[in-house]
């Protein structure tokens, strides 16, 4: 096999449509040369139909984030596929309806606890998780919507996002003496599923048309994975902690 990835073996989270930064990621993996296990969780029968439009049809694990059971499991269902992991992709996020639209203020607690569950703590819960079968030079990257402003619309989804950034700061100073790299990408707007449960989303789609350097195309996934991808490969030996941008040049301009 040849290819940026060429014998890397994957954990890739996420994946509900084809239209899924992760099944972009999964696809541009597997033809650089990974194996690649999906998990799923709720709709598994979906992800496995999914698994079947990738160049190689991949297995599928149940994994909900949220259940220690489930994490504990993780590495005995992965070793059922692959005999260890070399990347993990985290591309998991949601909030209660509640917490999006304009409901900052009146979200109660419940609600804001399982975005933040869901959305920011699992990435260190599924990195313990997939850290037995991780050796050194081993990455974990994660998905992530620019987190250093206030969004309209993005609500408590903005916090999770913000302390998901920290989190894997904090993972990369934690696991980098065991040669473990801790990375995201931000991500522009993609019209996702994700993207489509957010009222009044289309206010982010306009703002990058206008002012994206680079312009932006909202339903383009490649270039957030190809991003996944590099920080996943042997190319980034040194980079730990980072937060790569890939939004057109978005960020960078004054408003």
């Amino acid at each position: 096999m040849s290819g940026l990835l060429a014998g890397k073996r994957l954990l890739v989270t996420g994946v509900i449509t084809d239209a899924s930064i992760a099944f972009s990621v999964a696809k541009l993996a597997q033809e650089n040369g990974a194996q690649v296990v999906l998990t799923g969780y709720g709709r598994l029968s979906l992800v496995e139909r999914i698994a079947k439009r990738l160049p190689e049809p991949a297995p599928v694990i149940e994994v909900d984030v949220t259940n220690t059971e489930h994490l504990a499991g993780l590495a005995d269902r992965v070793r059922e596929h692959v005999d260890g992991l070399d990347g993990v992709v985290h591309s998991i996020g949601f909030a209660p309806q509640s917490c999006l639209g304009g409901g900052f203020l009146d979200a109660p607690w419940e609600d804001v606890a399982t975005a933040l569950h869901v959305s920011t703590f699992s990435y260190k819960s599924l990195a313990m998780a997939a850290l037995p079968l991780m050796l050194p030079g081993g990455a974990v990257v994660g998905l992530t919507f620019d987190a250093t402003k206030a969004w309209p619309v993005y609500d408590w989804m903005g916090v999770a996002k913000a302390g998901l950034e920290s989190a894997s700061r904090y993972l990369a100073m934690h696991l980098g003496k065991q040669g473990i790299r801790s990375n995201l990408v931000a991500a522009g707007p993609l019209r996702t599923i994700a993207a489509k449960s957010i009222p009044g989303f289309d206010q982010f789609e306009d703002a990058w048309a206008e002012r994206a350097p680079l312009g932006w195309s909202l339903t383009d996934q490649e270039p957030a994975a190809r991003a996944c991808l590099a920080l996943l490969s042997d190319w980034f030996p040194a980079t730990t902690g980072e937060i790569v941008h890939v939004d057109g040049g978005y960020h960078a301009i004054g408003s």
